[in-house]
C-alpha cells in the first residue's frame, strides 16, 4: 500500500496516470458563486482533485472556479460524468463536448460512466475508448458498477476501466468489491464516505475521534486513504474544506481500521446501482 504523506499525494492507475488520493465533491453545489468559491477555496488550500458530473449542473461553476484560482488547469485532476440520457455511442461523443464546453476546458483527466445501463453502457464504453485513444481524456471510468455490472462490461472492452466510483463508508464497505476491482487493476474511488451526514451519529466514531484528537470526518476520511480508496468528500463551507484535508499527521492503527470494517452492514444512503428509475 503506498503511503499516505500528503494533500497533493495520488495513486497510479494501471495505465501510469496519477489520480489525487483526495479531492473535493461538488454534487449539491449550487452553480454560480457557491460552487465557484468552493472551488477556489480548496485548490488554493492545496486541492488538486475537483470531481463533477454533467447531471450536478454546475461544470460551468467549476471551470470558473479553477480559471480564478491560483492554480494552473494542467495542475488539477478534473472529473467529469455522463449522464443517463446521454448513454449511447453518439450521445456520448456529444455529451462530452457539452462537458469541456461547459468547464471551458479541452480535455478531462477522468471521464466516468455515471450509471450502470447494461448493453447501452458497452456503446458509451466504446465512446469513451475513442475519446482515451484520441487523449481527450487521460483516464476513464465507471461509478456505480457492481461486480456483476464490471463481468457484463469487461469482455467487450479494449481497454479496461482505470476507475469505479462507488457509494463507500463504514456501513457499505464492500471488501469482495474492492477486491475484485483490485484484481482487475481498477482503483476504487469513494462517493458519500460521511454517509450522508449520518456518520456523525454513531458513538464510536465519537469515541475515535476523541482517541485521536481529530474530528469524526477525519477519522472517516483517513481510513479510505488507509484503504486504498481515493476520497472526494463534498462540502462548500471553506473552513470544513480545510478541516476535511487535515489528515496528514496521523494514521489510524490496524485494529481501528478493522473496528471500521466491521460496522458493514451493506447499508445505503444513495441509490441502489442494482436498482434505480433514472
Amino acid at each position: 500500500m503506498k503511503e499516505i504523506t500528503d494533500l497533493q499525494g495520488s495513486f497510479e492507475l494501471h495505465n501510469g496516470v496519477q489520480m489525487p488520493y483526495f479531492g473535493l465533491g461538488v454534487y449539491q453545489s449550487e452553480d454560480g458563486s457557491e460552487v465557484i468559491n468552493a472551488v477556489k477555496a480548496a485548490l488554493d488550500h492545496g486541492y488538486r482533485h475537483i470531481d463533477t458530473a454533467a447531471i450536478y449542473h454546475n461544470e460551468e461553476g467549476v471551470g470558473t472556479g479553477i480559471r480564478e484560482s491560483s492554480v494552473s488547469r494542467e495542475d488539477v485532476f478534473l472529473t467529469s460524468k455522463v449522464w443517463n440520457t446521454d448513454q449511447g455511442y453518439d450521445s456520448t461523443l456529444k455529451a462530452f463536448e457539452a462537458s469541456l464546453e461547459r468547464l471551458g476546458t479541452d480535455y478531462l483527466d477522468l471521464y466516468l460512466i455515471h450509471w450502470p445501463k447494461g448493453d447501452l453502457s458497452k456503446e458509451t464504453w466504446k465512446a469513451f475508448e475513442k475519446l482515451y485513444k484520441e487523449e481527450r481524456v487521460r483516464a476513464i471510468g465507471v461509478s456505480n458498477f457492481l461486480q456483476h455490472h464490471l463481468e457484463d462490461l469487461l469482455p467487450s472492452v479494449e481497454i479496461v476501466p482505470m476507475v469505479n466510483q462507488m457509494e463507500f463508508h463504514p456501513y457499505l464497505v464492500q471488501q469482495d468489491l474492492i477486491d475484485f476491482c483490485a484484481s482487475k487493476g481498477i482503483q476504487y474511488e469513494a462517493w458519500s464516505p460521511l454517509m450522508q451526514g449520518h456518520i456523525f451519529e454513531l458513538d464510536m466514531m465519537k469515541d475515535l475521534a476523541s482517541k485521536y484528537n481529530k474530528t469524526i470526518a477525519q477519522i472517516v476520511l483517513r481510513w479510505d486513504l488507509q484503504k486504498g480508496v481515493i476520497t472526494i468528500p463534498k462540502s462548500s463551507k471553506p473552513e470544513r474544506i480545510k478541516a476535511n484535508a487535515d489528515l496528514f499527521d496521523f494514521e489510524l492503527s490496524q485494529e481501528d481500521v478493522q473496528l471500521l470494517d466491521n460496522l458493514e452492514k451493506g447499508k445505503r444512503f444513495g441509490p441502489d446501482p442494482n436498482n434505480f428509475d433514472f
